[in-house]
């Protein structure tokens, strides 16, 4: 399974969706792509596998990935503060990947119905998910 994980900004998500995996399912290879070299930096650091910065990488991990997981802009052009374009949303949501998106209300996109929960929280639930995933 190849999972990609997409952020942005400071990759603070990112980092503490790469660190979970990473203890519960140490062999599962990680690429990490960030919209900005912050992003990337602070996911390498967490563990991921590989790293790459910018559009390209993100379009080119998208055809490669088997899950990918994100906070919800990764999927919304123009999202996080104009750092996710609209080349990178498409090629997110037209992957033949499984997406996790974690529902974050930042940027003027709110989520209605989603519970406010912890971002620890939701890492628990996307790596629940990912274990479903890799049982099929």
């Amino acid at each position: 399974m190849n999972v990609l994980v997409i952020d942005s900004q400071g990759g603070g998500i990112g980092k503490q969706v790469i660190m979970a995996i990473k203890q519960k399912f140490p062999d599962i290879p990680i690429t990490a792509v960030g919209t900005n070299s912050a992003a990337t930096s602070a996911m390498l650091k967490a563990g991921a596998d590989h790293a790459a910065t910018g559009e390209n990488a993100v379009i080119v991990g998208c055809r490669k990935a088997d899950v990918i997981i994100g906070p919800i802009g990764i999927v919304i052009a123009d999202a996080m503060y104009g750092e996710i374009t609209p080349n990178m949303a498409v090629a997110v949501g037209q992957s033949n990947a499984k997406r996790l998106l974690i529902p974050v209300n930042h940027c003027d996109n709110i989520i209605i119905g989603a519970p406010n929960l912890s971002l620890g929280r939701l890492v628990e639930q996307a790596l629940e998910q990912i274990q479903e995933i890799s049982l099929k």
